[in-house]
């Protein structure tokens, strides 16, 4: 399993590699974390989650649900993650 670090790590490169008004699904970092396990990254999407909430907390990024910003601490189903604008 990846550390939180390692999480974090992954999550800022994707995000800042896709460039600003860009997003990332949480998945790609699962998956480019996962290795060589295929089912590895679906393990992996709570931590990245908990990962992305405390770094939108900080200000590195930004959690978007149907385009929009969200409330870190309360948000349900499937979101996007970005740089901040």
């Amino acid at each position: 399993m990846a550390s939180p670090d390692e999480i974090e790590r992954t999550i800022l490169s994707l995000a800042e590699a896709r460039g600003p008004g860009k997003t990332i699904c949480p998945s790609e970092a699962a998956r480019a974390l996962a290795s060589d396990d295929p089912a590895a990254w679906s393990r992996l999407m709570g931590p990245v989650r908990k990962v992305a909430v405390a770094l939108m907390k900080a200000g590195r990024i930004v959690i978007r649900r149907k385009g929009r910003p969200v409330d870190p601490d309360d948000f349900k189903g499937v979101y996007r993650i970005s740089v901040p604008d």
